[in-house]
């Protein structure tokens, strides 16, 4: 009988632990509205929470994009703009760290306040492709960090790809360098949804 009860208590106290502990990598996905002039969207942001930073990735409709950065007035104009920029993707990706951290701090990055912002600012786009749902694998064409100067708790990027078939489906990948978290995937199974 002793000789049972040692090795069953030993996995008695493993399976409490396992059902107690959080898993580190979690991930979920949300609806995000944009709403501009009268017009709405509807695209999914794909959040992973990885060991205390939340990452998210929205894809951003093109014709929102183009009707708020541009002066143009009516939808004709925009329309035509759309069928020539349709094979372009523009992604949405946020970082925050789940106590609202600042996540460029050295404790995070492991490079100096000012080398992280530069790497935000110059050579994230190398960390990023799109594949798509007909097997092309698309590089980062340009990014764009928003920042905020500490005002807001989270990180802020626009991604841009090109030459994407509109009705392909893609994967963003993610290798993370300048956190450590190594390679990570959102998968984009919708394309934004007009309202």
């Amino acid at each position: 009988m002793r000789d049972y009860l040692y090795p069953l208590l030993f996995f008695c106290t493993f399976l409490i632990f396992q059902c107690n502990s959080s898993p580190k990598n979690q991930t979920q996905t949300e609806s995000k509205i944009y709403n501009f002039r009268q017009q709405g969207w509807k695209s999914n942001k794909i959040i992973q929470l990885i060991n205390d930073i939340s990452y998210s990735a929205t894809e951003v409709p093109l014709q929102y994009y183009l009707l708020k950065n541009t002066q143009a007035e009516d939808l004709t104009t925009i329309d035509s703009l759309y069928e020539l920029n349709k094979d372009e993707r523009i992604i949405e990706i946020e970082f925050q760290h789940i106590d609202k951290k600042d996540l460029l701090l050295d404790s995070y990055t492991n490079k100096t306040y000012e080398d992280a912002v530069k790497y935000m600012a110059f050579q994230i786009t190398n960390d990023f492709k799109v594949v798509t749902s007909s097997g092309d694998t698309i590089n980062c064409s340009g990014s764009h960090f928003e920042r905020n100067f500490k005002v807001a708790p989270f990180k802020r990027a626009l991604l841009y790809f090109d030459n994407i078939n509109p009705d392909d489906h893609i994967q963003l990948l993610y290798q993370d360098h300048l956190f450590g978290n190594g390679m990570i995937k959102f998968n984009f199974k919708d394309t934004p949804l007009k309202l």
